[in-house]
């Protein structure tokens, strides 16, 4: 199946690097074996049931939604056990511990994700005991 994207030149520049750089046969399949990963990721996030642990890091502008992501991370305080946080310049590189409910947790990634100011939302679950 054929498709079109728009996609801003410097990150496909960049997309275009990369793959090449890994001996990947082609853009297509690059972006093929991009899209599984991303499924299989949002997959598993979805799948994980009862307690788990996980490490969500996310990066941010900070101050386009510092106060915004100080209230979800109160919402959030029963599945919130620490966070980590890296200054740089206008940006920030948070990393949130969690135990818990995967329900809530999977919560949390959500409303992160919502905001226009999060560059991406990253989510590793350490163990699922559940």
């Amino acid at each position: 199946m054929r498709t079109s994207l728009n996609v801003p030149s410097d990150v496909l520049e960049e997309f275009d690097e990369t793959w090449q750089e890994q001996g990947m046969e082609s853009r297509s399949r690059a972006v093929r074996e991009a899209m599984q990963e991303y499924v299989e990721r949002h997959t598993t996030l979805a799948s994980i049931d009862g307690d788990a642990v996980a490490a969500l890091a996310f990066d941010y502008e900070h101050t386009l939604v510092i106060g915004d992501l100080h209230t979800v991370q109160h919402e959030y305080q029963d599945v919130i056990g620490t966070t980590q946080h890296l200054h740089h310049g206008d940006w920030c590189l948070e990393t949130v511990f969690c135990t818990g409910d995967a329900g809530r947790i999977r919560e949390l990634v959500h409303a992160l994700r919502d905001f226009d100011a999060v560059g991406r939302v990253n989510v590793m679950f350490l163990q699922p005991t559940g």
